[in-house]
């Protein structure tokens, strides 16, 4: 395939951003009609549809392949322009996080590199999602690096562990003394979990329903269910006594210690294992026997490098796989491992 046309990726990129030619065109300084001919002719040159001119528009998958290509080209873009020292410009690097880290540990973690991209001229995009669906944004190429729950590595991605989220269940100590016989340890129980309210995130959200299984070791559990749908104001509404809510236990660590919330059946938790995803915007010339460039490092894996940080000082470290040891042969049977 001949060289592709920035400027065309540009305009893809646009389009799947702003869902719409009109404001596409306004994100680029050019006319519709200049985002309808660049769009053409890169659908020319590669042979296949790459837009559905529905509303909103939306990529083809193979739109979505030629949408990483732009924002790889994008990253690479701020990068150079950085090395040169001069703006970035209007160069976006876009990753995905779960809501409760954004919530938690990625802004002070991103807070210095942030703070130099005021002066350097480039800018950072945050996408919110749950944990178990920002690794569709990164298929997709609609953003070159997220935080998942994922930990298998898509081809031409690495993957960095970052630790654990720890996962609680609290509720007001009104709440508790209305609703739950004033005991926070014992007073949510198997006859009782399926008629009080639990609150949840949105639809995608089942760390309620993972908790009260690992509780009461039941399968499938129903739930009374009340949705709050930002994690700020998921943490506040339990704080106020809407219902028990599962929540990280690092946002909730000063209202715990205040004696706002109480931690119910404090035996009980729920970890989750979060990794970090990125697009390779540069060959590994270490693995083909080429000494690596000396340049600093590319924003996305600054970017990674910051994530990493905040989260190994955050989170709970995750703990190492341990190998697996040999059956014992005595007394005639299998050791259990």
């Amino acid at each position: 395939m001949k060289s592709l046309d920035p400027a065309a990726l540009d305009c893809l990129a646009a389009l799947a951003d702003d869902g719409s030619f009109e404001r596409a065109a306004v994100r680029l300084a050019i006319t519709q009609s200049a985002v309808s001919q660049r769009l053409r002719a890169l659908e020319a040159q590669v042979g296949q549809l790459l837009v559905v001119r529905s509303r909103p528009l939306r990529l083809t998958e193979p739109g979505k392949v030629l949408l990483r290509l732009a924002r790889q080209w994008h990253a690479l873009r701020a990068d150079v322009s950085r090395e040169l020292g001069a703006s970035g410009g209007d160069e976006r690097v876009a990753v995905a996080v779960n809501a409760d880290s954004l919530a938690t540990w990625v802004l002070p973690a991103l807070d210095a590199l942030v703070q130099e991209g005021h002066r350097a001229g480039f800018g950072l995009e945050l996408v919110v999602d749950d944990q178990d669906f920002t690794h569709d944004w990164l298929r997709q190429g609609a953003v070159l690096g997220c935080v998942t729950t994922v930990s298998q590595a898509l081809r031409g991605c690495s993957v960095t562990p970052l630790g654990v989220m720890r996962y609680v269940a609290v509720a007001s100590p009104a709440y508790v003394h209305q609703q739950l016989g004033g005991d926070a340890k014992r007073g949510l129980h198997e006859g009782n979990f399926a008629h009080v309210p639990f609150l949840v995130f949105n639809r995608k959200d089942d760390m309620q329903a993972q908790w009260v299984s690992r509780a009461f070791r039941v399968r499938g559990p129903r739930l009374t269910e009340r949705f709050v749908p930002s994690s700020e104001a998921y943490v506040r509404a339990a704080t106020m006594g809407w219902g028990v809510g599962v929540v990280p236990e690092l946002q909730v660590r000063e209202a715990l210690d205040r004696g706002e919330l109480l931690a119910l059946r404090d035996d009980t938790s729920v970890d989750v294992a979060l990794y970090w995803h990125q697009w390779k915007l540069l060959p590994d010339t270490t693995s083909a026997g080429l000494a690596p460039a000396r340049m600093r490092p590319a924003l996305l894996d600054r970017i990674g490098q910051a994530l990493a940080e905040g989260a190994r000082a955050a989170l709970v470290p995750e703990k190492p796989l341990q190998p697996a040891r040999k059956a014992s042969a005595t007394r005639g049977g299998r050791r259990r491992l």
